[in-house]
């Protein structure tokens, strides 16, 4: 077997194998949260009806909100089962992303700077971590927090940041934060897109997590 044929049935091989653990991810996702999301939808959907029957329309209100809510969640993770980038972050970048998922937040989110397109990996790097941010915000920031999304491309690649003016916390090594697990996916993923990522944070002060990865051209869009 010559050379080219080793390198070929090698890639061959790495592509089933690639392709395998898609399949797995995919029924896993499938089986697990895809499905405990349709059971959450139809009970949320049927609470809405009977709440309507009752004469609530404030909590009929709430309920179709959170049933839009776990759909909009179900299509996410049938995008990601599917080995697709959300839609919108496809057809038109990162920062009409981010403004879509703001729009659906529970707290108020600004998105300030417009950017180029770059390839794929790098988009999905920068919109998956800063959604990151924006989660953890909803969760910890308080309800009368304030969300901006920072982004600025220049020469030295793209800078991003994700601040909020809400509660803090310390930060005296990351595991202090309860969504410590969280800022680790952060870190992993601008890890692997080159970059890095920092957390600044104080009690009282406000959170931000701030970022630089590298920003090429794509012309491929």
């Amino acid at each position: 077997m010559s050379l080219l044929q080793a390198q070929s049935s090698q890639g061959a091989i790495g592509s089933i194998a690639d392709a395998a653990e898609r399949r797995r991810i995919e029924r896993d996702l499938h089986d697990g949260a895809q499905n405990l999301l349709v059971a959450v939808r139809l009970k949320v959907g049927l609470a809405a009806d009977r709440a309507a029957e009752l004469g609530a329309p404030d909590l009929h209100r709430m309920l179709v909100e959170v049933g839009d809510e776990a759909q909009a969640a179900l299509d996410g993770i049938r995008s990601v089962a599917q080995g697709a980038v959300p839609p919108l972050l496809a057809v038109r970048g990162v920062a009409d992303a981010l403004a879509a998922e703001g729009d659906r937040a529970v707290l108020p989110v600004r998105v300030v700077g417009r950017i180029p397109r770059s390839t794929p990996a790098a988009e999905a790097a920068v919109y998956y971590c800063c959604l990151e941010a924006l989660q953890n915000a909803a969760k910890h920031a308080g309800p009368a927090a304030r969300v901006t999304i920072r982004l600025d491309c220049t020469r030295d690649g793209l800078g991003f940041a994700v601040e909020d003016d809400g509660a803090g916390f310390a930060v005296d090594g990351e595991a202090t934060h309860p969504d410590s697990g969280g800022l680790a996916h952060m870190h992993e993923r601008i890890d692997a897109a080159g970059g890095a990522v920092s957390i600044v944070s104080r009690p009282g002060g406000g959170t931000s997590v701030r970022g630089r990865v590298p920003w090429p051209a794509d012309t491929g869009y």
